[in-house]
C-alpha cells in the first residue's frame, strides 16, 4: 500500500473512531491530510471503499494471529477439525496476543472504538461489533471448549456459560485499559487478565 493510500486509511478510521463513520466526509478525511478530495479518490473510489479496505485489513490480520497460534480461523461450521485439534494450551497464548493487539495496536483500537460508538445507530456496525467483540468470540469460545470438554481437556460444564465466564473479563479489561492514565496502568490490565487466564485453567483445566 503507498504512503498516501495508508495515510488516508489510517486518518479515516481514527476520525471515525472519535466522531463515528456517518459525521465523518470524504472532505472531512481530505482535509485532515491537506488534500484535495480528487487526490483522495485516486486511492479510494468514496467513503465506503475506505471502510471496506479497514475491515478487510482487521480480518486479514484476526487471520494471521489465529494461524501463528495454531487456533481456528473461522467459526465452527466452517473449521470443525481445527477445532477438535486446539491443544488447550494455546488458548491463554491466544488470548494474550488478542488483548495485547485490540489494547495496543492503533489501528485495532481505532476499529474497536469506531464499532463501540456506532453500534446503537447503524445495524451493519452492530453486526460487525457483536460478530468481533460481542457474540462471535463468546461462540468462538464456547465451540472450542465444547470440543475440548469432549477430549477430556477440561472439566465438564456449560460451554456457553464457561465461555462467557472466560470473555467477560477479558472484555471488560479492554475497557480498563482505554481508561488507563498512563502506560504503566494500562499495563495492569495486561497483568490482571494474565491472571485471569491462569486461574481459569487451574478451575477448568484437566491437566
Amino acid at each position: 500500500m503507498t504512503g498516501t493510500k495508508e495515510k488516508i486509511l489510517r486518518t479515516a478510521l481514527r476520525l471515525f473512531a472519535q466522531y463515528g463513520y456517518e459525521a465523518v466526509s470524504v472532505s472531512a478525511i481530505a482535509g485532515e491530510l491537506g488534500i484535495t478530495k480528487g487526490a483522495l479518490y485516486r486511492h479510494y473510489k468514496n467513503k465506503r471503499d475506505i471502510f471496506d479496505s479497514i475491515v478487510e485489513r482487521m480480518c486479514r490480520m484476526d487471520v494471521g494471529r489465529a494461524r501463528k497460534y495454531e487456533v481456528p480461523e473461522e467459526v465452527f461450521e466452517k473449521q470443525p477439525q481445527a477445532y477438535r485439534n486446539t491443544a488447550v494450551g494455546r488458548i491463554r497464548a491466544f488470548a494474550e496476543a488478542q488483548f495485547r493487539f485490540w489494547t495496543t495496536d492503533e489501528f485495532a483500537r481505532d476499529f474497536r472504538r469506531m464499532l463501540v460508538l456506532e453500534q446503537y445507530g447503524n445495524p451493519e456496525m452492530a453486526a460487525l461489533y457483536q460478530k468481533i467483540l460481542a457474540g462471535g468470540p463468546v461462540s468462538y469460545m464456547e465451540d472450542l471448549f465444547r470440543e475440548l470438554m469432549g477430549q477430556g481437556a477440561l472439566k465438564k460444564a456449560d460451554p456457553r456459560l464457561l465461555a462467557v465466564e472466560f470473555y467477560a473479563p477479558f472484555y471488560l479489561l479492554m475497557s480498563l485499559a482505554d481508561a488507563a492514565a498512563d502506560e504503566m496502568e494500562k499495563a495492569e490490565s495486561a497483568k490482571l487478565l494474565t491472571t485471569h487466564l491462569e486461574q481459569f485453567m487451574e478451575r477448568n483445566a484437566t491437566a
